[in-house]
């Protein structure tokens, strides 16, 4: 099993000061278990391209991220899982962003845990493993 982290989970990592108990939790994850998703990638970017500090983002990703995670793609395996969540969430009334949902999907067809601080939101999907470490680190609300 491998950790894919979300985009929360990577943010995370790219702040000036990121929490120094969740960067200790992950210096003990051996660098090729370090997975994200291109979905993951993709919100990256336009949060950089959103940015007044667009080109300090940009490098980041680009000279940082990419080279240290292996990236997952949205394939047919994680559209399918896709599907049938959407509509289980879409029926029930509970629904969720795509993106989340993509995320979720491929963490689920891969069998991987899902890093991520977002409990809310991925408490909901039944079947997908959750790490809590980030959402730990941070003070409670």
């Amino acid at each position: 099993m491998a950790w894919i982290f979300d985009t929360d989970a990577i943010s995370e990592v790219l702040r000036p000061r990121p929490s120094e108990v969740y960067m200790t939790w992950l210096r003990t994850i051996p660098v090729d278990q370090q997975l994200t998703t291109a979905i993951t990638v993709g919100e990256l970017y336009w949060g950089a391209y959103r940015s007044p500090a667009r080109d300090r983002h940009l490098q980041k990703i680009n000279d940082v991220l990419l080279p240290s995670l292996r990236i997952l793609p949205f394939d047919t395996r994680a559209a399918k899982q896709f599907g049938e969540l959407k509509a289980m969430l879409d029926n029930q009334g509970t629904p969720l962003a795509d993106a989340d949902l993509q995320i979720a999907s491929i963490a689920l067809a891969e069998g991987h845990e899902l890093v991520t601080g977002n409990l809310r939101h991925f408490g909901r999907i039944p079947g997908l493993r959750i790490n809590t470490a980030l959402a730990a680190s941070r003070p409670p609300r």
